[in-house]
């Protein structure tokens, strides 16, 4: 039995129907007859999606036990019992309770699929791999269940469940998607406007993109070649001149005025496969169309304006961007221009012809290639060789002359030199050949006769011969010296600027396939490698429609080595263009080799932060958690005696000292539980609107009220974190600097906030011993305790969990010296809005200086980087909670 197909419904956000679609296909489907079963579905409490799983056979659910709580996933094997027609499978990006048969759900709808179930699934767009970091910029919060992007793009059928962001902002509103309790929260975080017309455009483009490839492969199955108006595609062609950077910018405005337009940007080189235009300056133009979010392509063709229109008809493109002409006036007799021949030849598609500061100062000097003659040449070389003589001696029997027949000669000896230079050395033998017979029948006694009876004339028709052979061979020799030189000269620069590209990094192994293919005219072109001499090939990369899985099948192979071959498919190479392509397998390799080097390297270092984790972590709790330990049990083991009678006070103390062992030991324990979950990735903020003040007093409460002076304006615009874990951080962070503040000249620790450029920033200042330069970002890595910090003092966990909680809700935290000696640690946090609140403007230019009182006078603003002042900073602690409580 063949493989299942598979069938996606895409939605932008939570909401849109997506389960309720595939219940709805599911119920078409059985209404026709199919064998349909639920596998797992998700209502999420909603009414009408719950009604619509009525009538379809549901299966049970496999239960498991976790962390001592019973959880329910989708059983496979009761799937793969009942072997149904079509399973629904909802969440396909879902992960699997640990213990179960596969980590995440597209793993088991991968096995069904296998066993040749039919499966019609859900999955909404943030929750694809490659746009983690694009959702994340857009809602602040980062999807922790991802499936791959190739999973989704082998679906055979992919349909997007859309809904206009008021739509689903109405539905949210009426309870149909969340419990009412939640429906304020979700209006206002995630389901803002913003948010939904963001991921809205990013469904519909990754769905344009999806559904543009299926047409690029309908189109090439059935040999269409005219231009469909479905998408603008421009194609910028490119001389190898600056003034291709004038064409690409302006193609990138034309591209602007339409969503989803794509640019092409193209130089078409000779058929030799080798640049005649310089390599840096095509590499400048390479980096700037990508940047521009276009492509790069090399194309093959002695005629620029034919492979132009051949590639853009190939690539279904809407408009063309050409270069007015560099020609020279007199340049023009020789005929139309590229840009003339392609406007003439374009039919549908748009041609667009600029303007630059190239124009009518001649091409882009080529490099010669006087061997690879093309037909033309060849032509006109042929036609001066044989017709040549036949029209002169026509012109020399209409008006005879006098003279010698040494005259005769130097005329038929030129136009063999003439045959020579035009088609090389075959027209110029037979010009040689044609003109001695026609000079011997019509100007050698006797006339109209093969005969000479004259000895000077056999001696000169003897030189005539000689001398028309010699230069015909000696211009064919220097016209393939030059060729050769010309050649060897294209293929150093190509080399070249291969090498700096791919050993510079600047392009990975599917770019140079790509490169590959596009510079030999090839239409697939694989990299394969096998373990041994007798395993079978397997495919490292390629690139094309079909690849050949073997260099046995492919039109050209080039080993390299014993075990690895690149493989092209599309038509036979000359011997020349070889040369190249060896140097281009050998490249591949490097870049193959490279890529598993690298990947090595990248498990060696998580292999050898794991291991210096560990090291410091038995080191911790052989060292620094025992220690608290070894207190509470003294402690303990005191007050259990029987052979002493402790005092009211001396039993007090004793109590106290377990219980700030206990506490000391309950910090130390949240500092590896927090860094843990730092490094395993499973700490998911939830960003809010939250004002300073709610975070500040709690940051603050367990250290003396003494120890802290703070000075938090009441004008600061609202900031998005998460307030749990910025507490957190701000109350390792302040420990840590009341702790270095131990026994300064100013007994306490400064905590400021104010504006600066859009971020609110907080900064906590003390007065301690301070840290040299090389030594500042070295302090926020796990288990690091700098100078002389005593041994049970921490496990050097705070800083490290303080920044690490800190950049997980968009946030930094570095460290600066402090005016006068000591550290401030700096918290920049992200305004909740672009614009804050009024009042922010001027907060922001107290951070600067002063600030304007409103009687005129400059008002002092205090700074709590400071050296001790006799005077508190800011606003008192009292103060911050009663305006908490009032608000």
């Amino acid at each position: 039995m063949g493989r299942g197909r598979l069938r996606i419904y895409l939605g932008a956000a939570p909401g849109v129907g997506k389960t309720y679609a595939m219940l709805g296909e599911g119920r078409r489907r059985e209404e026709r007859g199919t064998d349909v079963v639920v596998a797992f579905v998700e209502t999420h409490g909603r009414s009408q999606t719950a009604a619509q799983v009525d009538g379809l056979e549901l299966l049970p659910r496999a239960s498991m036990q976790h962390r001592g709580v019973e959880f329910t996933e989708m059983d496979v094997d009761a799937v793969l019992r009942r072997r149904p027609s079509v399973a629904l499978v909802d969440e396909l990006a879902h992960t699997n309770i640990p213990g179960s048969r596969n980590a995440k759900r597209w793993q088991d709808v991968e096995e069904l699929l296998d066993a040749g179930i039919d499966v019609i699934s859900t999955v909404n767009i943030q929750h694809l791999e490659s746009l983690g970091d694009a959702v994340e910029g857009i809602t602040g919060v980062r999807q922790q269940e991802t499936v791959p992007d190739e999973v989704v793009r082998r679906a055979d059928q992919i349909e997007l469940v859309d809904m206009a962001p008021e739509a689903l902002r109405r539905r949210l509103a009426h309870g149909n998607v969340y419990a009412p309790e939640k429906i304020d929260a979700a209006l206002a975080h995630y389901f803002r406007p913003g948010n939904l017309t963001a991921l809205r455009e990013l469904a519909l483009l990754w769905v344009a993109d999806r559904v543009d490839e299926y047409l690029q492969r309908y189109r090439a199955e059935n040999h269409i070649a005219s231009t469909w108006q479905a998408r603008e595609r421009i194609v910028v062609g490119l001389t190898g001149g600056p003034e291709g950077r004038t064409l690409i910018r302006r193609a990138a405005r034309i591209a602007a005025k339409g969503s989803g337009s794509e640019i092409l940007a193209v130089y078409v080189a000779k058929s030799d496969g080798l640049t005649s235009a310089s390599p840096k300056e095509l590499t400048v133009q390479r980096g700037l169309v990508e940047n521009l979010g276009g492509s790069f392509h090399h194309v093959l063709g002695d005629n620029a304006a034919e492979a132009l229109l051949e590639f853009a008809r190939g690539v279904n493109a809407t408009q063309i961007v050409l270069g007015s002409s560099r020609r020279k006036a007199w340049q023009w007799m020789l005929g139309p221009g590229v840009g003339a021949t392609v406007a003439r030849e374009a039919g549908d598609i748009d041609v667009h012809i600029v303007t630059h500061e190239q124009v009518a100062r001649g091409r882009v000097r080529p490099i010669r290639r006087i061997a690879s003659l093309g037909l033309p040449r060849t032509i006109a070389g042929w036609l001066v060789g044989v017709a040549g003589p036949l029209l002169l001696t026509w012109v020399l029997t209409l008006f005879p002359s006098t003279s010698a027949t040494h005259t005769e000669m130097l005329l038929y000896l030129g136009l063999t030199v003439g045959a020579a230079l035009l088609g090389g050395l075959f027209p110029a033998l037979a010009s040689a050949a044609v003109g001695s017979l026609l000079i011997n029948w019509y100007f050698t006694p006797p006339l109209h006769t093969l005969t000479i009876n004259s000895l000077e004339n056999i001696l000169a028709m003897t030189v005539f011969l000689t001398v028309a052979l010699s230069v015909a061979y000696v211009v064919d020799l220097a016209a393939r010296r030059t060729s050769e030189a010309a050649r060897s000269r294209a293929e150093a620069e190509t080399l070249s600027f291969l090498a700096g590209s791919v050993l510079g990094g600047a392009h990975g192994l599917p770019a140079l396939l790509e490169r590959v293919r596009e510079t030999f005219q090839m239409e697939s072109v694989a990299l394969l490698e096998r373990p041994d001499d007798f395993s079978p090939w397997r495919t490292a990369g390629s690139l094309g429609p079909d690849p050949v899985s073997r260099p046995e099948d492919a039109d050209v192979d080039v080993p390299v080595g014993d075990r690895l071959a690149l493989a092209l498919s599309g038509r036979m190479l000359p011997a020349g263009d070889r040369r190249v392509l060896v140097a281009f397998a050998a490249q591949a390799a490097v870049l193959l080799e490279r890529r598993r080097l690298e990947e090595e390297a990248a498990e060696a270092r998580r292999l050898a932060e794991g291991n210096r984790i560990r090291t410091a972590l038995l080191a911790a709790v052989s060292h620094d958690l025992r220690t608290p330990l070894a207190g509470i049990k003294a402690s303990v083991s005191s007050l259990r005696s029987e052979d002493v009678t402790w005092e009211p006070e001396d039993e007090a103390e004793l109590l106290a000292g377990i219980e700030a062992g206990a506490d000391r030991l309950d910090h130390l324990i949240d500092n590896l539980l927090d860094m843990s979950r730092l490094q395993t990735g499973t700490v998911v903020p939830i960003v809010r609107e939250i004002d300073l003040d709610e975070v500040v007093p709690l940051a603050l409460l367990g250290v003396p009220g003494d120890a802290v002076r703070t000075d938090i304006p009441e004008a600061l615009p609202m900031i998005s974190a998460d307030p749990g874990l910025l507490e957190r951080a701000l109350g390792n962070v302040v420990e840590n600097a009341v702790k270095y503040n131990a026994g300064a000249a100013c007994s306490f620790v400064g905590v400021s906030a104010s504006v600066l450029h859009g971020r609110v920033e907080v900064r906590v200042a003390d007065h301690g011993p301070g840290i040299p330069d090389e030594a500042k970002e070295k302090v926020f890595e796990p288990f690091q305790r700098y100078g002389d910090a005593p041994r049970g003092a921490g496990v050097g966990l705070g800083l490290a969990v303080a920044r690490g909680f800190v950049e997980a809700t968009g946030g930094t935290l570095t460290a600066e010296d402090t005016p006068g000696g000591g550290l401030t640690m700096v918290f920049t946090l992200p305004c909740a809005h672009s614009a804050g609140p009024p009042g922010a403007s001027a907060l922001g230019a107290s951070a600067q200086g002063s600030e304007q009182r409103s009687d005129g006078e400059p008002a002092l603003v205090t700074d709590p980087t400071d050296r001790c002042a006799d005077r508190p900073i800011g606003r008192p602690f009292e103060k911050q909670t009663e305006r908490q409580q009032r608000s």
